[in-house]
């Protein structure tokens, strides 16, 4: 079965409008646990828009005393202070590494490791080091995964965006094949397959097709759901979904 990761930017942005500490982000990932998430994830960015060092430390103090099972993946980009200091501090189990700039909206691309390999190279020795699982993100280039691998990656994300805006326009079809053939790619020289971006409850279970995907990390669609549904019982139906497609 494929992993749910739950990211909770959304919960803290909301928590950020207004200065009275509601909604809790610990008390949501409380809830996301409880209802059988298999991990939590935050992207403390450098302007801290949602997620802060102190939900970061927090987080870890909470998976540490109550879910010492549970996946911790901190997502950001390494190259801008202070996010490598926080990983390293907390040493989740996960660190998802990104390349999207400051002020950047959201994620929205993967590395060009024809750039990036030379300066990844030592973080991901680093976060290693420190005995926590490197993933990063990229697009779904099969051609790419072999160099993932080479510098050291444990896995690869797959950025899936472009997946999420087929599946709205109706040419899913077109597009899935690729990211079929990109988690092909990364599984036969080694590497574990995430993917993340803009999957929801409509088109999860389309693209739990692909065979061995290990997690999803999904954060805007699935709070937005939430709204309507509960967060408990949002959880409960995206595990629904992720229990019928392939074995990871």
């Amino acid at each position: 079965m494929t992993h749910l990761s739950v990211n909770l930017n959304r919960v803290a942005l909301l928590r950020n409008s207004r200065n009275i500490g509601i909604p809790s982000v610990t008390r949501a990932a409380k809830i996301v646990l409880d209802a059988g998430a298999y991990g939590v994830t935050v992207h403390p960015r450098p302007d801290q828009r949602h997620i802060r060092p102190g939900d970061v430390d927090e987080l870890a103090a909470l998976l540490a005393s109550e879910y010492p099972q549970a996946e911790y993946n901190i997502e950001g980009n390494p190259f801008e202070s202070p996010f490598m200091d926080i990983v390293c501090r907390v040493k989740p189990t996960q660190c998802t590494l990104v390349p999207d700039s400051p002020d950047a909206l959201t994620s929205d691309h993967g590395w060009n490791l024809e750039q990036d390999s030379d300066r990844l190279i030592p973080i991901i020795e680093q976060l290693q080091a420190s005995g926590i699982r490197v993933s990063l993100f990229m697009d779904a280039d099969p051609a790419a995964m072999a160099a993932a691998q080479k510098i050291g990656a444990d896995r690869v994300e797959l950025y899936t965006e472009p997946y999420a805006a087929a599946f709205r326009a109706g040419t899913v079809d077109s597009i899935l094949p690729q990211y079929a053939e990109a988690a092909r790619a990364a599984q036969v020289v080694g590497l574990g397959v995430n993917a993340g971006h803009d999957l929801n409850l409509e088109n999860l279970s389309r693209f739990c097709t692909i065979p061995h995907v290990l997690e999803v990390s999904i954060g805007h669609a699935l709070m937005a759901e939430a709204l309507e549904m509960g967060l408990f019982h949002t959880i409960k139906a995206y595990l629904e979904i992720l229990s019928h497609g392939q074995p990871a």
